[in-house]
């Protein structure tokens, strides 16, 4: 096992869906290290340091050094302990690009559809707001398909790039869904995502990653309370 506590820092916090792909990614490869939650509403010294660009988490510290932003946060890790635990990307450059893809369309075009319904206070707002995000699911489960060959996961048999990206959202999911009485991962049209979704929380590193639901639940009811108050900020 690699990286002890003081070689091997993360800054994170712990609703943070971006800081959950570090300490699974981390927790895959059997990595120890020191965790260092960040209060984004008052930044850290050690946190505007790091990462002075966005001042956001993750940041992962290897031997002083800061790596910033989730997506080269998991592609360091994966590349840096190459002989520890299964690998998040494929060795095939063709299967490399495509899961390369899949993320970046997560991330640019999946979570800006669905951060509206994450927003939404009103009945009216979140009705349109699911509305818009279903293609985008739609998208998902067809490339759940191409990418898993079959199998459990994107990666394939194990848990590879695109099961983090997407699967650090997953309970974020259940959150607003819970809120909005939503179903985002519906079974029915949606069953392909809906039974990865199980499997992949079911994952030990996952499940030691994630944050506790309850916990989870009241945070994001808080922070709606504030968005929708007149001084909630964007």
């Amino acid at each position: 096992m690699a990286g002890g506590g003081g070689e091997l820092q993360l800054l994170g916090s712990w609703y943070s869906p971006y800081a959950i792909r570090a300490k699974i990614a981390l927790g895959l490869k059997g990595l120890s290290y020191e965790y260092i939650e960040q209060d984004l509403s008052s930044k850290s010294e050690l946190l505007l340091k790091s990462n002075p660009v966005h001042k956001k988490v993750p940041v992962l510290i290897h031997g002083g050094r800061p790596v910033c932003e989730s997506l080269v946060v998991l592609e360091y890790v994966d590349e840096a302990w190459a002989g520890d635990g299964p690998p998040l990307l494929p060795a095939d450059a063709n299967d490399r690009a495509t899961a390369r893809f899949w993320t970046n369309y997560f991330d640019s075009t999946f979570f800006p559809s669905w951060r509206a319904l994450y927003r939404s206070t009103t009945a009216e707002q979140r009705a349109e707001a699911f509305r818009n995000a279903v293609p985008q699911v739609e998208t998902l489960e067809r490339a759940f398909g191409e990418c898993s060959k079959g199998k459990a996961f994107f990666g394939g048999d194990a848990v590879g790039l695109v099961d983090v990206v997407i699967g650090s959202f997953v309970l974020w999911f259940r959150v607003v869904d819970d809120v909005a009485g939503t179903n985002l991962l519906d079974q029915a049209k949606s069953p392909g995502l809906a039974a990865w979704a199980e499997r992949f929380l079911a994952v030990d590193a996952v499940r030691e990653a994630m944050p506790d639901a309850e916990l989870l639940l009241e945070h994001y009811k808080e922070f709606l309370a504030k968005f929708a108050s007149p001084a909630g900020s964007t």
